[in-house]
C-alpha cells in the first residue's frame, strides 16, 4: 500500500518520526555511562573542514588546557564553555588524547522513519486488536500519520472511519477529531473501541443516531439491519455477522463476550426484535442459548414484552457469576 500526504498550502505540519533503537546498536554504540547510569556516546568535537577562527586552546574544568584540533573545534569558546558547565565534555585519560562530547542515549529521538515503513505489522487473525472489521488497520500505523501530519490539538477528520483506528490514534494522542461513518455498526464499534481503551477520558457526542423513541422507531421500519446494529452498540455488544442474508446468524444478532474471573471465555447471546415481538421470539432465544452453550440470553426489543414472556423468562435457571446470581434468559427494550 501507498500512503500518499496532501497540503492545500506550503504552510504544512510534518513531523519527522523516529523507531527506536536496538538493543545490539545501543551495546554497541553508547558503551559510557556515568555514575547515576545515564549513558551516552562519544562525540568528535574536531571541525572537518579548517576553521581559523576555531582554533583556540581550551582550559576544562579539570584544569587541563586542550590544543585545538588541525581545523579547529566544532563549537565556539563561548560552547564550548557551556558544555563543560553541563558536565557534557569527556576528559581523556591520556596526556595526549582528545576531548570528547557526551552524546545522551535518552535525549536520542531514535532512527528517523524513511519512506519504507517495514517495522509495522498487520493484524493477524490471533490479534488483540482485531474487531473482524474487514478494512481495519493497525493503530500503529495511525498513530504514526497523525502524529506525522498533525500537532496536539489540532483537528483529524476520518470521513470513512469504520471501525475506528484513526479516532481512537487521535485520542491517544491529544487531537480533537471527527469520525463519520454511514452504518449504526461502525459507530457502536468505535463507542466500544472509546469506552474499553479510555474509559470516561473519552468526551464526544455522536450526531445522526436515534436518541428518542419515535427516532428508534424509524430506524427499525427503514432498515431492519441498521437498527439492529445501532440497538447492539447500545449494550457494547458486537454483531454475530455483517451477512445480511435470511438465516445467515443462526438466530443469533449479536455476542458479548467477558471473564468472571476464570480461564474460561463466557457469552451472552443477543435477539433484537424491532417489531411484531411474539412470545415464540423468546422460545427460540432459549433453544440457542442451549445450542450455543451460552451463559445469559437478552431478548432486545422495541416493543415491550409480555406479561407472559416475562413469566417465561424468570422461569430459566440462573448464572452464578462471582458477583451474584444473574437471570440466564433476561428481556430488555431499547
Amino acid at each position: 500500500d501507498v500512503i500518499l500526504f496532501y497540503a492545500r498550502s506550503k504552510e504544512l505540519t510534518f513531523n519527522k518520526q523516529h523507531e527506536p533503537y536496538t538493543a545490539e546498536y545501543i551495546a554497541e554504540r553508547f558503551k559510557f555511562s556515568d555514575p547515576d547510569g545515564r549513558r551516552w556516546a562519544e562525540q568528535n568535537l574536531a571541525n572537518p573542514s579548517m576553521r581559523p577562527n576555531l582554533t583556540y586552546p581550551f582550559t576544562a574544568s579539570n584544569g587541563v588546557t586542550y590544543q585545538p584540533p588541525t581545523n579547529g573545534w566544532k563549537y565556539t569558546l563561548e560552547r564550548m564553555q557551556a558544555l563543560d558547565d553541563a558536565n557534557r565534555l569527556h576528559f581523556p585519560s591520556k596526556a595526549n588524547g582528545r576531548l570528547r562530547m557526551k552524546n545522551y542515549l535518552d535525549e536520542r529521538e531514535g532512527v528517523p522513519v524513511q519512506d519504507v515503513w517495514t517495522d509495522l505489522t498487520s493484524i493477524g487473525g490471533t490479534s488483540g486488536e482485531r474487531l473482524g472489521y474487514p478494512t481495519q488497520k493497525p493503530v500503529a500505523l495511525l498513530e504514526r500519520i497523525v502524529a506525522a501530519s498533525s500537532n496536539e490539538g489540532d483537528v483529524v477528520l476520518d470521513p470513512f472511519c469504520g471501525c475506528g483506528t484513526t479516532v481512537e490514534a487521535a485520542q491517544k494522542l491529544g487531537r480533537k477529531w471527527i469520525g463519520i461513518d454511514v452504518t449504526h455498526l461502525a459507530i457502536g464499534l468505535i463507542k466500544t473501541r472509546l469506552r474499553d481503551a479510555f474509559g470516561d477520558l473519552a468526551r464526544y457526542r455522536v450526531i445522526g443516531e436515534p436518541t428518542t423513541a419515535e427516532d428508534a422507531a424509524a430506524l427499525a421500519e427503514s432498515d431492519k439491519y441498521q437498527f439492529q446494529y445501532w440497538a447492539l452498540g447500545l449494550v457494547g455488544a458486537r454483531p454475530a455477522t455483517q451477512d445480511q442474508k435470511k438465516g445467515a446468524d443462526k438466530g443469533i444478532d449479536g455476542r458479548l463476550y467477558f471473564h468472571d474471573g476464570g480461564d474460561k471465555t463466557r457469552q451472552i447471546i443477543f435477539s433484537v426484535k424491532g417489531g411484531n415481538l411474539k412470545a415464540t421470539d423468546l422460545r427460540d432465544l432459549r433453544g440457542v442459548i442451549d445450542r450455543e452453550k451460552a451463559d445469559i440470553g437478552v431478548l432486545l426489543s422495541f416493543e415491550k414484552p409480555t406479561k407472559l414472556m416475562r413469566t417465561e423468562a424468570a422461569s430459566a435457571s440462573f448464572y452464578t457469576s462471582p458477583w451474584g446470581k444473574h437471570p440466564r434468559l433476561q428481556l430488555l427494550t431499547v
